[in-house]
């Protein structure tokens, strides 16, 4: 696993360097460019580290940088403050990481029982986006979950490779898609070479054309709020205000309430 986060961390560096134009750091007059974005030296050199340094960071090899090194790394790249909090996150030691290999969540008693108390659609997650829980209201305004194996009740795997995902999205199904997958991302990138999240990530790049594109831009978001649009089958389009709390007995556990607008 250690081995694999810093090849997300090198990751992660690349797509930043190679979406920052020469322009936006104040590189002016250079040479026409074979490819995007900002050279490695250039990089190194706007952070005030060692280009061979730098390029064994970006490769993914055995360094361990400062909270320094990183923050100035940031500054170089432009990174926005949830980039940069993430860059922070994956240049962790991952020797130092103490963790073990992941397990689907339980959902407590007292947790079920309030979501399916709950009229209006709600349901509850884990880390990997497994869905461990959800009531009718979320049933009928989404899909009905009851119907699909349990391996398979994933908010990813649905939204990416069930086409009934399409159509309660619409026209929305695209950035609504994109926009988890890069939630996601900053999630996997810190259980990089777990078996579970290798497994998950295996199929949605053979079940989702869509995927290897966004999983390559290497984008990063949150979102605990928001809205959406979700069409049914017999009432139409709904919009729906939506909020992601987080449990105090499992911080893994994510409750996402939807109210109708």
């Amino acid at each position: 696993m250690a081995d694999l986060r810093r090849s997300e961390l090198g990751n992660f560096l690349r797509s930043r360097r190679e979406r920052l134009s020469p322009k936006a750091v104040g590189l002016r007059g250079a040479r026409r460019r074979r490819t995007p974005g900002l050279r490695r030296e250039e990089v190194a050199e706007l952070a005030g580290i060692g280009v061979d340094w730098y390029i064994r960071l970006e490769q993914g090899r055995t360094v361990s940088p400062s909270i320094t090194t990183i923050d100035a790394l940031a500054r170089a790249l432009r990174l926005s403050k949830l980039d940069h909090a993430h860059l922070r996150t994956l240049a962790r030691s991952p020797e130092r990481v103490e963790r073990v290999a992941f397990a689907r969540e339980l959902v407590p008693g007292a947790l079920r029982r309030l979501v399916d108390s709950l009229s209006v659609p709600a349901y509850i997650t884990g880390r990997r986006w497994d869905l461990l829980a959800w009531n009718a209201a979320a049933a009928d305004a989404v899909t009905d979950f009851a119907r699909v194996a349990e391996p398979d009740r994933n908010i990813l795997v649905y939204m990416l490779t069930d086409p009934d995902a399409r159509r309660v999205f619409g026209a929305t199904w695209n950035d609504e898609a994109r926009r988890m997958v890069a939630q996601f991302r900053s999630t996997y990138d810190q259980w990089a070479g777990d078996p579970a999240f290798r497994e998950l990530l295996d199929r949605l790049r053979t079940e989702s054309p869509e995927l290897a594109t966004w999983w390559e831009a290497h984008d990063i978001r949150s979102g605990t709020s928001g809205h959406k649009l979700l069409h049914h089958p017999t009432q139409g389009p709904r919009r729906f205000a939506y909020a992601t709390f987080q449990a105090n007995d499992d911080p893994a556990l994510k409750l996402a309430i939807y109210t109708p607008v």
